[in-house]
């Protein structure tokens, strides 16, 4: 039975761009692409670490990737650590540094020599939540370059120093390893370890899977020093203490303290002002309205 009306097509017949109808890569290919992306990313990683490192640049060389289980690839995190999860476009990988490694640039970064405390703390302090944070902006802009800016979005999801608090990925799940180590003249060596899961490669290197043009090409990474009157430090409270009395007793003096007994206070001229165990300025003790203040004399 012939239709009574000429069939007219709707809408035009869809013309789908070759480049997506390229097979997806092979697990094969997964680790050699990603090798060569890490020689990318290791020269990224140079520039962007110089405002953290005194405005020069480290070596940093990228250790062959190797295909591991995540279990695998926490064993030899410390108990502290930035450990990060991140997404680039909508897949999740990790990346970890050591915890003293972070204290040491903290300190680097307020003008120190680069030391970490004796005692590891339990958590990070503050100061290290903004160096990990500053770390993990420079990183997300490294692979960008890495990528050739044909990716989505790179982010970190959240932090934390404990793996188990964290729970980026099950322990079986299947990962590549890719560890970028840092190395200055003078300083012991440190390292920024990775883990990408297999699906996440798969996606980083199939053919136009993020591409959106060359217009989210990430911008460098400024190349100037790194001060804490900048940000994300600029903002960060420090406890600033004025040494109003600073006096000597004999112990016997001190064992017969008693209630309502007047000391006599020698109150000096010039009043340190303190940041932990150093000096940094003095003043003078005066008023303004109903408050004491300090007028800064001159600075240590």
């Amino acid at each position: 039975m012939k239709p009574d009306r000429a069939f007219i097509a709707e809408r035009a017949v869809a013309q789908h761009d070759a480049v997506l109808l390229r097979p997806a890569p092979d697990t094969a290919e997964l680790i050699p692409a990603l090798t060569r992306m890490s020689e990318r990313l290791a020269k990224a990683v140079r520039g962007a670490l110089a405002p953290l490192l005194g405005g020069v640049e480290p070596q940093v060389q990228a250790v062959a990737p190797t295909k591991t289980d995540f279990a695998d690839f926490c064993f030899c995190i410390p108990p502290l650590a930035a450990n990060s999860l991140m997404q680039i476009g909508s897949a999740p990988f990790m990346m970890t540094v050591e915890g003293v490694n972070v204290l040491r640039l903290v300190d680097r970064a307020f003008g120190g020599p680069g030391d970490a405390p004796a005692s590891l703390p339990r958590e990070f302090p503050l100061s290290a939540e903004l160096m990990i944070a500053r770390i993990e902006q420079s990183m997300a802009t490294c692979l960008a370059l890495a990528l050739n800016g044909m990716c989505g979005p790179i982010r970190a999801l959240r932090r934390d120093a404990s793996l188990a608090q964290l729970q980026a990925m099950p322990d079986s799940a299947q990962v590549a390893n890719l560890t970028l180590n840092v190395l200055e003249k003078g300083r012991p060596s440190w390292a920024i370890s990775m883990a990408f899961p297999m699906d996440t490669l798969a996606q980083m290197f199939a053919p136009g899977a993020f591409a959106s043009g060359s217009g989210n090409r990430a911008a460098k990474t400024p190349r100037s020093p790194a001060r804490p009157t900048d940000a994300p430090f600029a903002d960060m409270p420090i406890n600033l203490t004025a040494v109003l009395v600073d006096m000597a007793l004999p112990l016997d003096t001190i064992a017969r303290l008693e209630v309502g007994q007047v000391l006599p206070v020698p109150i000096a001229r010039n009043v340190p002002l303190v940041v932990g165990d150093k000096t940094y300025a003095h003043g003078s003790i005066g008023a303004i309205e109903d408050r004491v203040a300090i007028q800064i004399s001159h600075l240590s």
